[in-house]
């Protein structure tokens, strides 16, 4: 396999941040973003690049875009993997909240995708994480009005691009995962202990996002063998 130039957001924790080994381990590039660069920045990872990025920060993204135009020229991927949740009744939750959570995982997804377009060809794959509670006719829990919707958001925003772009590319796919076993989940459902740990889910993950455009663009994955 070539060597891939990968992006991958919310590399701190959890499954973005086992994804960075998995699929520097295999020798592609990987520019690791999150707002705390530590936990990455531990790995010494050679082919690893992490610094602190805030999603929702626009000389954040500045930055992401002029290390992509000075070291690399070209993405292969984007992961947008970085998330927020808001487990909060919704008579108590206000407009900030909810506005906090979409800069997160609809703002910023949208903008880092959109300024990083250019460096992409029809061979680039855009893989955005969603959540199973952003699919219609799922299961809906209390609390995770403003983090569902948005995922739910996230889903029909990443049908869209592969729809405008499906003649020069990037190929655009969502995967809606169900419970894993990291620290959000414990967030949303404290106590819960999921089938499924967060280094199992990063394996597929970074399978899907190095081979999963050759087959699908456009399409929702649902990545579930439980409720929640």
């Amino acid at each position: 396999m070539s060597k891939k130039n990968i992006i991958i957001t919310g590399t701190s924790r959890g499954i973005g941040y086992e994804m960075v080994s998995i699929l520097a381990e295999m020798g592609h590039n990987i520019l690791a973003l999150s707002r705390n660069e530590n936990p990455v920045s531990a790995l010494k990872l050679k082919n690893v690049t992490s610094f602190p990025f805030d999603i929702s920060k626009k000389d954040h993204i500045d930055k992401v875009v002029d290390f992509v135009s000075t070291e690399w020229e070209h993405v292969d991927v984007l992961i947008n993997n970085a998330g927020a949740l808001l487990n909060k009744p919704f008579s108590e939750s206000t407009v900030e909240d909810f506005r906090k959570v979409y800069e997160v995982n609809v703002f910023g997804v949208a903008e880092v995708t959109r300024v990083l377009l250019s460096f992409m060809d029809k061979n680039s794959h855009v893989l955005n994480i969603s959540s199973m509670g952003g699919i219609q006719g799922s299961m809906k829990f209390p609390g995770l009005a403003a983090y569902s919707s948005s995922k739910g958001a996230l889903i029909t925003l990443t049908e869209l691009l592969a729809e405008e772009f499906k003649d020069n590319g990037p190929s655009f796919n969502v995967l809606a995962l169900g419970a894993v076993q990291t620290e959000m989940l414990e967030e949303a459902f404290p106590g819960y202990e999921a089938p499924v740990s967060a280094k199992q889910m990063a394996g597929y993950i970074a399978d899907f996002s190095l081979h999963g455009h050759n087959l699908y663009n456009g399409k929702v994955l649902q990545v579930s063998n439980s409720t929640p």
